[in-house]
């Protein structure tokens, strides 16, 4: 029997290449030009966290297990593909704070904080989307993508795009997300409305 940390994981190339769509619309030039993303290290972690936050959003849609049942297979396979895109992002992390010189002592300090700004902007996310209200979801994305005070013009540009996005993917099938296929609106058809 192989051990289950050397056991291969059955959605690494799901999870490549949702993750690789995900970090592809993240630096979609629109975003930038035309939203006021600041492009900077900040800005871009700032976006692919927003549409992971989305990604994972929509795998946990039907997280949870009926009374006196157990998980399905379906679900078990959604968490497994969110928890490993979750790790793909913190690799990604790790891997490109090294590559900009961070020494090996500061990394885990560093990642300690990349997490925390990830967890509080999924909670904030979800939060926003979930409410009745339409500003809030602007009000998350000013603070946490543009840090200004109140809403501008940007921030509701960006929730048009984000609203979009999490109805896109509402109607994806989980086949395809399971599969490594995902689809996102185009950011410019956003970007000037």
């Amino acid at each position: 029997m192989i051990l289950p940390a050397f056991r291969r994981n059955p959605h690494s190339r799901s999870i490549h290449a949702l993750y690789g769509m995900i970090v592809a619309q993240a630096r979609s030039p629109a975003f930038y030009a035309g939203y006021g993303v600041p492009d900077t290290v900040q800005g871009r972690f700032d976006l692919i966290v927003l549409h992971l936050v989305l990604v994972l959003a929509r795998l946990h849609r039907d997280d949870v297990p009926g009374p006196g049942r157990g998980w399905n297979s379906r679900a078990k396979s959604a968490r497994s593909l969110g928890q490993g895109l979750f790790d793909a992002f913190c690799r990604d992390l790790d891997d490109n704070l090294r590559e900009m010189g961070v020494g090996d002592l500061a990394v885990p300090r560093e990642m300690r904080r990349f997490g925390e700004a990830f967890y509080g902007r999924q909670a904030a996310y979800r939060e926003a989307l979930a409410a009745a209200d339409d500003r809030e979801l602007e009000k998350a994305l000013a603070r946490n993508i543009f840090e200004a005070a109140g809403i501008d013009g940007r921030a509701a540009r960006l929730a048009r795009y984000v609203r979009a996005a999490a109805k896109l993917l509402d109607t994806a099938e989980e086949d395809a997300l399971i599969a490594g296929r995902v689809v996102f609106p185009s950011p410019e058809a956003f970007a000037n409305a």
